[in-house]
C-alpha cells in the first residue's frame, strides 16, 4: 500500500508539472516527453480493482483536429483544390490499403516504412505509402493511357515524426497528376506552374522550386565512376544535401556505402553547383558530362522546361539543383521540390531553406511495372506538402491572435419574448428550405441578450428576430450584429435579404 501511495504521489506531482508547463506555454517537444514521463508512471500504477482505466491518446505520429483546425484546413484544401480544376483535372480515389508486392520494391530505402497489415483473408495487404504508386495501378488496371486527375487522401508511413513540424505517421497528400504521351516538358511545365500558383495563393512566405533530372544525376554518377549497383543508394544519400552539410554526406558514401573516397569527391564538384538556366549550358559544355548520352537529354529537356517557365512568368521562382534527387526509386525524369526560404540574417547572404512544402516529378516507368504486357504510361505529377502548410498557417494566425470562425452560419433565428418557439422552428425551417444557412438555440425561451452573445462568439453576422409586433406586421427584424443595426425586413423578402448582407468568408490563407 505504501509504495501505491508513493506512487499516486509521483503521479500528482508529474501532473501538476505537466500544466504547469502548459500554462508557460513551453515547447510542444517539452511537454510531450513530460505526459510521456506522466503516461509511464500512470501504467505502473495499473488498473483501479474493479475498475478500467484508459490512457486516453492519440497514437504516435497522429493527432486530432479542433473544429479551428479543421476549419484552417478546409480553406487550404479549397485553395488546392480550386487550382487543380482549373487546370481541368478530374478526381479519383483508390482504396486506402492496397496488396503489399503493389508496393514492393517502389520506394528504396523507405520501403522499411511501409505498415504492414496482419493477414486475415489470405491476402498479404500494406497501407498506401503515397498516392502515385496506387494510382500507377489503377491505370495499369483500367487500360487507361491518357488522364489529368488529382487525388487527396491520407497516406501512412512508419516514421519517427516530428509533429511539431507538421511531420506524421498519418497525413493528407494532395496530388495532381498527366498521364500520356504528349510533346516533351509541356506538361512538366504545367505541373511547377500549379505549384507556384498553389504556394502564391496560400501566402505562406517566399519559396524557392529546385528542379534537376534523373538523367542528369545517372549520367553524372557513371562518369565520377559510381558502379551501376550503388546508382540508387548513392542518390539517397545525395538527396539529404539540404538537411546536412556535404562532408557528412561524403562520410556516409565513403563508411557507410563503401564508395572510393576519389569517387565521392567528383560527385561533390557537381552536387554542391546550383543556378538558373545558364548552369545548364554551362554543363552542356563540360567535358565529361557531355559523354554521357542520359545526361544530355535531361540537359537538354531542362533548357526546353526553362523555355517553358519563362513563357508562364515563373523562371524566377525556379533554381536547377544538382543535389536534388528525391530518394523514390520510380523518378525516369525531371523531378522538382519546393522549399520555403526564410529571410536571410545578414544583407547579401542568400535566403535559407526552411523545409519541403511540395515535390514530384517525371516516372515513366512506373505503370509499366504492373501493366501485364509492360506497356509503359509516360506520368508526370506533383505532390503538395500539406500538413506543413496547416502547422505554418495555425502558427501564423496564433501569432496574429487572429478568430477564426468554425461554422458558416448566416443568421441565428431570434425571439424577443416568450412562448415564440413555434415562430422561431417554422422561420428556421423557412430559411434552411431556401439555402440560407441558419441556426437557433435550443431552448423554449432563450434571453434575447444570451442569442446575441452566441452570435458574438460564433462569428453569426445577421439575427433575425422575431416579437408579437413583428408577426402582427408580417416583418422581420434583421439586426447587423457588427453595426447593431436593426431594420425591418418584409418576411418574404427577408431571404433575399440575408443572401445580399452575407458574402462567402474570405479565405484567410
Amino acid at each position: 500500500m505504501a509504495e501505491r501511495a508513493a506512487l499516486e504521489e509521483l503521479v500528482r506531482l508529474q501532473g501538476e508539472h505537466v500544466r504547469g508547463l502548459k500554462q508557460q506555454k513551453a515547447s510542444a517537444e517539452q511537454i510531450e516527453e513530460e505526459v510521456a514521463k506522466l503516461l509511464k508512471l500512470k501504467a505502473q500504477l495499473g488498473p483501479d480493482e474493479g475498475k478500467q482505466k484508459f490512457v486516453l491518446k492519440t497514437p504516435k505520429g497522429t493527432r486530432d483536429y479542433s473544429p479551428r483546425q479543421m476549419a484552417v484546413r478546409e480553406k487550404v484544401f479549397d485553395v488546392i483544390i480550386s487550382c487543380f480544376k482549373r487546370h481541368g483535372a478530374e478526381v479519383i480515389d483508390t482504396p486506402v490499403f492496397e496488396l503489399k508486392e503493389t508496393l514492393t520494391g517502389k520506394y528504396g530505402e523507405d520501403s522499411k516504412l511501409i505498415y504492414d497489415l496482419k493477414d486475415q483473408g489470405g491476402e498479404l495487404l500494406s497501407l498506401r505509402y503515397d498516392l502515385t504508386v496506387p494510382f500507377a495501378r489503377y491505370l495499369a488496371m483500367n487500360k487507361l493511357t491518357n488522364i489529368k486527375r488529382y487525388h487527396i487522401a491520407k497516406v501512412y508511413r512508419r516514421d519517427n515524426p516530428a509533429m511539431t513540424r507538421g511531420r506524421y505517421r498519418e497525413f493528407y497528400q494532395c496530388d495532381f497528376d498527366i498521364a500520356g504521351q504528349f510533346d516533351p516538358m509541356i506538361p512538366d511545365a504545367e505541373c511547377l506552374k500549379i505549384v507556384c500558383e498553389i504556394l502564391s495563393s496560400l501566402q505562406i512566405g517566399d519559396f524557392l522550386v529546385k528542379v534537376n533530372d534523373r538523367r542528369i544525376l545517372d549520367g553524372m554518377f557513371a562518369v565520377c565512376g559510381v558502379p551501376d549497383s550503388k546508382f540508387r543508394t548513392i542518390c539517397s544519400s545525395v538527396d539529404k544535401l539540404d538537411k546536412v552539410p556535404w562532408e557528412e554526406v561524403k562520410n556516409e558514401m565513403v563508411e557507410e556505402k563503401g564508395l572510393a573516397p576519389e569517387v565521392a569527391d567528383r560527385i561533390g564538384n557537381y552536387v554542391q553547383q546550383h543556378g538558373e538556366v545558364s548552369l545548364v549550358e554551362q554543363l552542356l559544355q563540360d567535358p565529361k558530362l557531355s559523354q554521357s548520352k542520359q545526361a544530355l537529354e535531361g540537359l537538354g529537356d531542362l533548357n526546353l522546361l526553362f523555355e517553358y517557365l519563362t513563357l508562364f512568368g515563373i523562371a524566377d521562382k525556379i533554381s536547377f539543383n544538382l543535389s536534388l534527387a528525391r530518394g523514390l526509386d520510380y523518378y525516369t525524369g525531371v523531378i522538382y521540390e519546393a522549399v520555403l526560404l526564410q529571410t536571410p540574417a545578414q544583407p547579401g547572404e542568400e535566403p535559407l531553406s526552411v523545409g519541403s512544402v511540395a515535390a514530384g516529378g517525371r516516372y515513366d516507368g512506373l505503370v509499366g511495372m504492373f501493366d501485364p504486357k509492360g506497356r509503359k504510361v509516360p506520368c508526370v505529377g506533383l505532390s503538395i506538402g500539406v500538413e506543413r502548410i496547416f502547422s505554418i498557417v495555425e502558427q501564423r494566425l496564433e501569432a496574429l491572435e487572429e478568430k477564426v470562425r468554425t461554422t458558416e452560419t448566416q443568421v441565428l433565428v431570434a425571439s424577443a419574448q416568450k412562448k415564440l418557439l413555434e415562430e422561431r422552428l417554422k422561420l428556421v425551417a423557412e430559411l434552411w428550405d431556401a439555402g440560407i444557412k441558419a441556426e437557433l438555440l435550443y431552448k423554449k425561451n432563450p434571453k434575447l441578450l444570451n442569442q446575441l452573445q452566441y452570435c458574438e462568439e460564433a462569428g453569426i453576422p445577421l439575427v433575425a428576430i422575431i416579437g408579437e409586433q413583428e408577426l402582427k406586421d408580417g416583418v422581420i427584424k434583421l439586426r447587423s450584429v457588427a453595426s447593431r443595426e436593426e431594420v425591418d425586413v418584409r418576411r418574404e423578402d427577408l431571404v433575399e435579404e440575408i443572401k445580399r448582407r452575407t458574402s462567402p468568408s474570405l479565405c484567410i490563407c
